[in-house]
C-alpha cells in the first residue's frame, strides 16, 4: 500500500469514528497533527488573524466534470458534504442562502463532495441547486490536503478562507444560518 493510500485510509477511518475528542492547542486551533474525529455542534470558530494557517491548494473536477479551484484573493467558504449525510442535507439551504446573500460582496462558496457516489451527489446537488460548484472528492485528496493545518474532521465541516489564503474559521457539524453569515461577514469585512 502506497503512503498516499495509507494516509487516505487513516483519514477516512477517523471520519467514521464517533465520540472522540479533538486536541485543541492554546491558540484555539487544533494541533496540526490532530486528525481525530470531532463530534460537530455546528458552532463557527473564527481564528485570530495572527493564528491563521495557510490553506492548501483546493482544486479538482466538479460534479459536472469541469475543472475548478479555489480563487486566490477572495474570501471562500468551503463546505465538506455527502449526499448520504443527514446534517449535510439539513444545512444545504443555509449554505445556499448565505452564498446568495454574500455573493455581491465577492464571497465565493465551493463544495467538496466527500466519499460519495457521483450519481447520488449529482442528484442531490441538482435538487438543491446551491448556486456554486462542488468538487467530487471520492478519493479524499482535497480533504488530505488539509492535514497539518485545520482539518475538517467531521462531515459536514465548513471552512472560511480569508483573502490571504489562510483558514479564518471552521465549523464542525451543520452550521446555523446566523452563525455562518456573521462569520463570513466578519472575515469579508477585514481590511483588504
Amino acid at each position: 500500500m502506497s503512503p498516499f493510500s495509507r494516509a487516505l485510509v487513516a483519514v477516512c477511518s477517523v471520519l467514521v469514528l464517533t465520540g472522540c475528542a479533538g486536541n485543541v492547542g492554546g491558540s484555539g486551533q487544533p494541533e496540526s497533527d490532530d486528525t481525530r474525529f470531532v463530534a460537530g455542534d455546528g458552532k463557527v470558530q473564527v481564528f485570530d488573524v495572527g493564528e491563521r494557517k495557510p490553506a492548501p491548494v483546493v482544486e479538482g473536477q466538479t460534479l459536472e466534470g469541469a475543472a475548478t479551484k479555489m480563487a486566490a484573493g477572495k474570501v471562500t467558504v468551503i463546505n465538506f458534504w455527502a449526499s448520504w449525510c443527514a446534517p449535510c442535507r439539513a444545512e444545504g439551504p443555509t449554505l445556499k442562502d448565505v452564498a446568495a446573500r454574500t455573493k455581491a460582496d465577492g464571497v465565493e462558496f465551493l463544495g467538496i463532495n466527500f466519499k460519495d457516489q457521483k450519481a447520488a451527489a449529482t442528484a442531490y446537488d441538482a435538487q438543491l441547486t446551491p448556486g456554486y460548484p462542488s468538487i467530487h472528492d471520492q478519493s479524499g485528496k482535497v480533504l488530505l490536503g488539509f492535514s497539518g493545518t485545520v482539518p475538517p474532521a467531521a462531515i459536514p465541516s465548513t471552512l472560511i478562507i480569508d483573502r490571504e489564503g489562510r483558514i479564518a474559521a471552521r465549523a464542525l457539524g451543520a452550521v446555523k444560518y446566523q452563525a455562518l453569515l456573521d462569520a463570513v461577514t466578519k472575515v469579508s469585512s477585514e481590511s483588504r
